[in-house]
């Protein structure tokens, strides 16, 4: 069996006969494919009848709103009546809703069935399906309820990004813009430049291999979220509020526009506390502004998206924590802020300087 969390970039032909590989060396007894209602129709034929030959498929409705406890429900339900035992094998394809609630059915069925990732959105290839945190939306609050969990391997195979829309693309650009703030000057330079357009090309291919080893690297030194791994939170606390609002109101927005809206906020708490270079805020802000826009908010909207943020899992002794830098590739963890800067930021966010 392979080693838990590896993860494979697989070639443009070679999807097929990589994952009927790795499904040979699982000695599994049943198999079980998950996918949304748009995966099943756009990324499932890739993946060749060979190699999910007696596959049960499982299909869910799109969209993280669907990444509920009713979901969940149904994949164990499915589970359950397909004859999964503690010996069967899960194989996620999908955005991050399917690996996330897709992996947390795994980790809970029976105790713990093994999963392989197959993510197809850009967001899922750098950010969801690496990491081992799965989960679902609960009580109106974004992954409210999870469980750490590794897949057996992550399969990662960029031709899957031809079947996304363009705000797809731009969603998972937001967690790989980031990834760059979090490791240096270069790292950042390259993904600012990047054209979205060209999302599969060999240089892509590059800069996705980056993006991942930059998270995959914090997550081996704290898996469990114990201290650096905080630093992945970078625009998460403002962004699953801005997010939760979205829900809140019926009209969700992609999860890497909300961590767009979240580093414009982050970041600018960091140059009012940190001293981040107002340069580098200027720069970062007008292209995360070019490329998601504002965020929808108004001063109405501020208490409720505090009271968000207080629900945030990695706050402590009742304050809102933060990550804050205070320069490219400087991170701080478990930082603090009034209330009345918060609001500023949120100010900044809708309006810039």
């Amino acid at each position: 069996m392979m080693n838990d969390n590896r993860i494979e970039y697989i070639p443009a032909s070679h999807l097929p006969d990589a994952l009927a590989r790795l499904i040979g060396t699982t000695g599994h007894d049943r198999l079980f494919v998950l996918a949304d209602d748009n995966t099943s129709r756009l990324c499932l034929p890739a993946l060749g009848k060979t190699a999910l030959d007696g596959a049960t498929l499982i299909t869910v409705p799109h969209g993280d709103g669907n990444k509920s406890l009713d979901t969940l429900g149904r994949i164990w339900t499915a589970l359950s009546d397909g004859g999964a035992t503690r010996h069967s094998l899960l194989i996620n394809v999908g955005g991050g809703m399917v690996t996330d609630i897709g992996g947390f059915a795994a980790a809970t069925f029976k105790r713990g069935i093994r999963f392989v990732n197959l993510p197809t959105t850009l967001l899922a290839m750098v950010d969801a399906s690496v990491g081992g945190k799965t989960g679902i939306n609960f009580n109106g609050l974004k992954n409210e309820v999870g469980a750490f969990a590794d897949p057996v391997a992550t399969l990662i195979h960029i031709p899957m990004l031809t079947t996304l829309p363009e705000e797809q693309v731009r969603s998972g650009y937001a967690e790989m813009v980031k990834h760059a703030l979090l490791a240096d000057e270069a790292h950042l330079t390259a993904v600012l430049d990047a054209d979205i357009s060209r999302c599969t090309s060999p240089e892509w291919l590059e800069l996705i291999r980056r993006s991942v080893d930059v998270k995959s690297g914090i997550v081996a030194r704290d898996r469990r979220e114990q201290g650096l791994r905080k630093a992945l939170n970078l625009g998460h606390t403002a962004g699953h509020a801005f997010e939760s609002l979205a829900l809140h109101r019926t009209r969700p927005v992609p999860h890497g526009y909300a961590v767009a809206w979240g580093m414009m906020v982050a970041l600018y708490i960091s140059a009012a506390l940190l001293h981040f270079p107002t340069v580098t805020l200027r720069q970062i802000t007008r292209l995360l502004a070019e490329t998601f826009g504002r965020p929808p908010i108004t001063c109405d909207d501020y208490d409720w998206l505090l009271a968000c943020m207080g629900h945030d899992k990695k706050n402590a002794d009742c304050r809102i924590n933060l990550t804050l830098l205070a320069d490219v590739g400087d991170v701080r963890i478990d930082q603090h802020a009034e209330d009345a800067l918060i609001k500023e930021a949120f100010d900044f966010a809708r309006e810039g300087f």
